[in-house]
């Protein structure tokens, strides 16, 4: 049997993973690549790993909702991600939603219901 810190964990991770899609389409309205993507992300209080971020990265690019670009920074070439159009039309509906469904979450923890 699961310990309640192993339970916690899972639970955790579940609550994470649509809010992190979120942030990172909210950080890519101006254009980043990976490492300071995860760096501005990691500023504002959201820690994601490498392993979650590029796969990520890929599935919404592959989904239309990001474009990148390869270009040479520091002698290095970066790919450079940034929110695409349709990325923005998604953004703003996902907000909508977020903010109903964050309204209603609190309402329900503070014993607000109906």
């Amino acid at each position: 049997m699961p310990s309640d810190a192993d339970i916690f964990e899972t639970l955790r991770q579940e609550l994470r993973r649509g809010s992190l899609i979120l942030a990172v389409l909210g950080q890519l309205r101006s254009e980043h690549y990976g490492y300071t993507l995860r760096r501005a992300l990691g500023d504002a209080g959201v820690e994601i790993d490498e392993g979650a971020l590029y796969p990520m990265l890929r599935r919404l690019e592959a989904q239309g909702l990001l474009t990148s670009e390869w270009r040479e920074e520091e002698r290095r070439n970066k790919r450079f991600y940034r929110l695409s159009d349709e990325g923005g039309a998604v953004l703003g509906r996902l907000v909508k939603e977020w903010a109903s469904l964050n309204a209603s979450v609190d309402a329900i923890l503070k014993g607000n219901t109906r």
